[in-house]
């Protein structure tokens, strides 16, 4: 509830705050997000998965709640960094999880089912979020702290630990049994990553405040339209992945998909954009998130053991973290300075540039 109105919490009347503040912020979340991902990715091989992800539920939810709490600046920003550095340790032991209780022919719809979770809360919680923001921005913070301590404690009464040791696990033979920071073709496949993931979270921070400054859209119907990507993705996710998983296709999946993330942000520029155009920019970025973001995961858990599984989940919590960053710290400032056209031609010519490398990468690399 609380990151897709961050932005416009910060630039509300109550608050005060300039997009280029707001963007510094979420530059920190981003910043927040990248460091603990990499503790999360470490501290997921050393102690496993399922104390990573209880202990890391419990203080998000906590820390999210006293983030709602601070009104300054620097506090804001303090607090805002702890929040994403707990709530981002959380990611690497919760994919090395997945790894873990799936078996490898139904990996790719393990990862998508996990996405279903995610979008069907993100749906609920956008929608939702939009009406409470409408009441009261600080609310937010109180129910996002209670749904993930209420996360954790689901997790302790229903899944229950396991002995899982990942430095005792076999060799699996063929693949990676080297260092993430040492396979060149998953280092590049981050980078890509990275800038592919820098424009695609304009989605949940600049996207809104385009609707509401320059649209005019109410809080309440930003969050309808936005929660049509995850209600879209809950639909029709699994089946799709169903139909294409295991057909050789999925490298060239990955490529669709960021180009129709692309093709999305530049029909921000269509003349006459208003409610049903942005209905239709969320459908084709929506599907192409779908095409891309599950085969993603199968790409770099293909390359892993169980003993370095950790490391490259982190590594690839990293590429979304740094993303996250950049992302929408220099979208915001392009925004302040040019103007959100120019933003969306920067963002939807760089998304088209990832499709066209992300295409040469994994079809030299797989």
């Amino acid at each position: 509830m609380v990151v897709p109105f961050m932005t416009l919490y910060l630039t509300s009347p109550e608050m005060g705050y300039s997009i280029a503040q707001a963007g510094f912020v979420f530059g920190l979340f981003g910043a927040g997000a990248f460091s603990g991902a990499w503790l999360g990715g470490r501290m997921t091989d050393k102690f496993g998965f399922y104390p990573v992800q209880l202990f890391t539920l419990i203080g998000g939810g906590i820390l999210f709640i006293v983030l709602g709490q601070m009104k300054s600046y620097s506090l804001i920003c303090i607090f805002t960094f702890a929040v994403s550095f707990v709530n981002e340790a959380f990611r690497p032991a919760n994919s090395t999880a997945i790894a873990f209780y799936s078996k490898e022919e139904n990996r790719t719809r393990s990862y998508a089912l996990n996405r279903l979770a995610i979008n069907i809360g993100w749906a609920l919680g956008v929608a939702m979020g939009g009406l409470i923001a409408d009441y009261n921005y600080e609310l937010l913070f109180w129910v996002d702290g209670f749904t993930n301590i209420s996360a954790a404690l689901v997790m302790w009464i229903f899944l229950k630990p396991v002995d899982y040791k990942p430095s005792h696990h076999k060799v699996i033979e063929g693949k990676a049994k080297i260092s993430a920071y040492r396979d060149n073709v998953y280092l590049v496949f981050i980078v890509v990553t990275m800038l592919f993931a820098a424009c695609f979270f304009q989605l949940f921070t600049n996207l809104p405040v385009f609707f509401r400054k320059e649209l005019h859209f109410s809080e309440s119907y930003i969050g309808l339209v936005m929660s049509v990507n995850g209600i879209i993705i809950a639909l029709v996710e699994m089946v799709l992945v169903y139909k294409m998983e295991n057909k050789g296709m999925n490298n060239l999946l990955i490529a669709i998909g960021v180009a129709l993330v692309g093709i999305s942000f530049l029909m921000l520029n269509l003349p006459g954009m208003g409610a049903v155009l942005a209905f239709c920019m969320i459908l084709v970025v929506t599907f192409g998130e779908i095409f891309s973001m599950p085969f993603m995961n199968t790409f770099w858990i293909g390359r892993t053991q169980p003993s370095n599984r950790g490391e490259y989940a982190a590594l690839y919590t990293m590429a979304w973290s740094a993303a996250q960053c950049l992302g929408p710290m220099l979208g915001a400032q392009v925004a302040d300075s040019a103007g959100f056209r120019s933003l969306w031609w920067i963002v939807g010519g760089l998304a088209l540039f990832a499709s066209f490398c992300f295409f040469r990468i994994l079809r030299e690399g797989k």
